[in-house]
């Protein structure tokens, strides 16, 4: 079987960084309102590529490729080289909660003897427990308790 060269006119649609995902390039080209409009007719059999049926929606696309929606075309034109993720950046955003939660671990020590101090508190006949500090005294009339986090 050989292949047919058509010509076609389609709408250039810019992009920053490839590879770009399918629903985003839909979405840059405003052939549909929003993202989820975009992932559902990719999903139902709606889009192609490269003269395909495409239903991966976050396929990766590259500059020169070509999607047709909706009875129009659209091309992939990106001036920036390829850049495909590394393990580099990866790695560094693991690194960073995990040095978080140290700090989390010991603000919630810090918080431990507070909340021991207000059990004794109750325990020595009050029958509520100690006011948070975050409450206004203008409140405290109306026994709303205000607190800021």
């Amino acid at each position: 079987m050989s292949q047919e060269e058509i010509e076609v006119e389609a709408i250039g649609i810019e992009v920053s960084s490839q590879p770009i995902e399918l629903y985003k390039v839909l979405k840059i080209a405003n052939a549909v309102s929003g993202g989820g409009e975009a992932k559902m007719a990719i999903s139902e059999g709606y889009v192609a590529v490269n003269g395909e049926l495409e239903q991966r929606k976050r396929r990766k696309m590259y500059d020169g490729d070509l999607v047709e929606f909706n009875e129009e075309y659209y091309v992939v034109l990106c001036d920036q080289p390829v850049q495909e993720p590394s393990d580099e950046p990866v790695k560094k955003k693991t690194e960073k909660p995990a040095a978080k939660k140290p700090q989390q671990k010991n603000a919630n020590k810090g918080n431990k003897p507070k909340k021991s101090a207000s059990k004794k508190a109750n325990k020595s006949g009050q029958n509520k427990p100690a006011e948070p500090k975050a409450v206004n005294s203008a409140d405290q009339s109306t026994g709303r308790k205000l607190m800021s986090f």
